[in-house]
């Protein structure tokens, strides 16, 4: 069931979605976190930037955290006072932790893939990867609002 969790907005606004491991489920992922971003005022920067790495951070949860009949879930929270945004993607696959691949001369240039997390690290001020019981796996990353 696909349901969104609104929080209290006035003090933080918090989103949280239950999305099939699909691609379509990643697609949609990106579009409920900038229309919701969008509805809280977010700046524009903030957005694009969030948009970006909650795509970049659902397609890794479809391609490799994928459990057959397992959803992803994913969380947008904003603290406006601390100017900061919360992107988490919880998936079934706990083994499986994320690690940046290295930028060595020997890669293919011409590769599609690979580079998912290095833009996150690049976007984001912090990311990290964390248990999500009983067995899966949540990848976090905060975004600073530096607009204004």
């Amino acid at each position: 069931m696909n349901q969104a969790t609104p929080h209290d907005v006035a003090r933080v606004g918090a989103f949280t979605q239950l999305l099939s491991s699909t691609p379509r489920g990643a697609r949609l992922a990106r579009l409920l976190a900038v229309t919701e971003l969008r509805s809280w005022d977010v700046s524009q920067d903030l957005t694009e930037r969030a948009g970006l790495v909650v795509a970049e951070l659902a397609a890794n949860a479809v391609l490799h955290g994928r459990v057959p009949g397992r959803c992803f879930r994913l969380t947008v929270a904003l603290d406006p006072s601390a100017g900061c945004l919360r992107v988490e993607v919880s998936d079934a696959r706990g083994d499986l932790h994320p690690l940046p691949r290295p930028t060595d001369a020997g890669s293919d240039p011409l590769s599609t893939t690979g580079r998912g997390l290095a833009l996150v690290a690049a976007l984001a001020d912090r990311w990290d990867c964390v248990p999500y019981p009983p067995s899966g796996k949540t990848v976090r990353a905060e975004l600073l609002d530096t607009g204004p």
